[in-house]
């Protein structure tokens, strides 16, 4: 790309022995206007618009970083090379730390010069450039891989490598392609469906092997934390894997992470998919065991009143020990610093297990379909994911990460389950005694007027759902359809179209990470 149009500002108080340097980088177009002291530097940053400063650090009378304080009073995002003769880790950590946008070291080629003025004038275009590329040549791969899709692990990696690719793209300006990713998502939605009404009824009747999905999670990845140092159990509540994926790098800085995937029970929901993470069983066996806390309600009041003891039971199961658990579900940050101190002290307890359960996400989630202000500061996946980003890192929960980090804690983090965002109306005609999920129904004489959206059945063990009442009937949405009612059907279009909801049967909602995050040493 070259330099036509973009203006540079070289400060040297040796310009002249840089002749060679300003005729290379004048013969790709850019327009280098030079000083040789800090008061004339400052005097023309204050005349013209520069695109970039190439700064000295040593010049007569003042250092390159007093120029550059200077400055940035004029223009607070200048951008800034600092070049140097320097090479000791103080200057360095001093330029970076005055938020020098790149920092090179005499002697320095023209090449050198020009690599550095291309990356921070033209990098994010150049990137965006070849990003776009790279996606037209994955393509047809990506297209075949989920034409051939076949099992839970293929699904599992596309519609992971789909996630990166739209979170990417969706920043380049290339809309064009974020709608290819978009489209291969629909079709891999619409295959996944059809897959999992085949494929989950035998996962819990136990008759083909499954992937890791809730009720395996606390044996197969808290169990092997455990030991004499504390292990953090962190439950995002309701979180895609999208949105994982733009708060994870702000913990790469503290802790190691490793993240794998895993599949959600059905329904996608916080009363069914949360139990059996902390239970290590199906709902049918959960009511087995405690048919005083099962009831066939879609309310989490109802449902979820015994995580704790869930968790510490099948803990107890595993281990063939009582292990210590402390628990806190945590809903707003009123009482976050009361929790926080309640888990630190509880993490100086040897072996603990310190469960914790955050429900922004999810009230985030259901909020926005009734606050109009939400719908639009969150209104598609790539502003769903910038809202949780900016919470999670001010959030009671990223302090209390970093707190674990110091302590040098493991941190198993994770979800209970994901939310897709709904376009599609499909009618069901209903009873008063269906629940009122818009993603899944249950109750006597259900029927939906296009089969082709839903996974129904009338029998309870392909859900692994306790016996129930004779004549019921399980609906559970497809793809990104919701439930609406043929005496409500305009005020229900209306009030849930490109709502996130959950409960049914999509990537988005099943497909959910788990990472083990390890502490960074000191």
């Amino acid at each position: 790309m070259d330099g036509h149009s973009r203006r540079i500002l070289w400060v040297d108080d040796e310009i002249d022995l840089l002749r060679p340097h300003l005729l290379f980088l004048q013969d790709r177009g850019y327009r280098v206007d030079t000083a040789t002291n800090g008061d004339d530097a400052v005097a023309l940053f204050g005349r013209h618009r520069y695109d970039l400063v190439l700064l000295d650090e040593r010049l007569p009378g003042c250092s390159g970083l007093e120029i550059l304080g200077r400055l940035r009073q004029e223009n607070t995002h200048a951008r800034v090379i600092m070049v140097t003769k320097s090479e000791e880790d103080a200057t360095l950590a001093e330029a970076v730390g005055r938020r020098v946008d790149d920092y090179l070291v005499k002697p320095a080629s023209p090449r050198q010069v020009l690599a550095a003025v291309t990356r921070i004038l033209d990098g994010r275009v150049l990137g965006q450039r070849q990003m776009a590329q790279d996606f037209a040549r994955s393509f047809p791969s990506l297209l075949a891989r989920r034409q051939e899709a076949r099992t839970a692990a293929d699904f599992a990696a596309l519609y992971g490598e789909l996630v990166d690719w739209h979170i990417r793209l969706e920043g380049t300006g290339e809309g064009g392609l974020v709608d290819s990713v978009e489209a291969l998502l629909a079709e891999l939605r619409r295959d996944f469906g059809h897959w999992m009404r085949q494929h989950y009824p035998r996962w819990v009747r136990g008759q083909e092997e499954r992937p890791l999905t809730s009720v395996d999670l606390v044996r197969e990845r808290l169990i092997p934390l455990l030991g004499s140092r504390p292990v953090l159990f962190v439950v995002l509540d309701c979180l895609r894997l999208d949105q994982w994926r733009v708060i994870s790098p702000l913990l790469s800085p503290f802790f190691e992470v490793e993240e794998s995937l895993y599949f959600s029970i059905l329904p996608t929901a916080t009363p069914y998919a949360r139990n059996a993470l902390f239970a290590g069983a199906f709902p049918q066996e959960i009511a087995r065991r405690f048919p005083n806390w099962w009831n066939l309600s879609d309310d989490e009041g109802s449902l979820n009143n015994f995580e704790d003891r869930l968790l510490s039971m099948q803990l107890e199961t595993l281990t063939g020990r009582k292990v210590p658990l402390h628990y806190e579900k945590v809903f707003g940050h009123r009482d976050e610093e009361q929790i926080r101190a309640r888990v630190r002290a509880a993490w100086k307890a040897e072996g603990t297990v310190v469960a914790l359960v955050f429900n922004f996400v999810d009230l985030m989630t259901h909020g926005r379909s009734e606050s109009p202000v939400l719908m639009e500061v969150a209104r598609d996946e790539a502003a769903l994911r910038d809202v949780t980003r900016s919470w999670f890192q001010r959030s009671g929960l990223f302090a209390l990460l970093q707190e674990a980090a110091a302590e040098g804690l493991e941190v198993l983090f994770t979800t209970d389950h994901g939310s897709i965002l709904c376009q599609r109306p499909t009618t069901v005609f209903a009873r008063r005694d269906a629940t009122a999920n818009l993603r899944y129904k249950f109750g006597n004489d259900l029927r939906v007027q296009d089969p082709a959206t839903v996974f129904a059945t009338n029998n309870q063990k392909d859900l692994g759902f306790p016996p129930a009442r004779l004549g019921m009937t399980y609906l559970l949405a497809l793809e990104d359809y919701f439930f609406v009612y043929p005496t409500k059907l305009r005020e229900y279009q209306a009030r849930y179209r490109n709502a996130f909801l959950h409960g049914g049967i999509s990537p988005e909602e099943m497909i959910v990470p788990v990472a083990r995050l390890i502490p960074r040493p000191r």
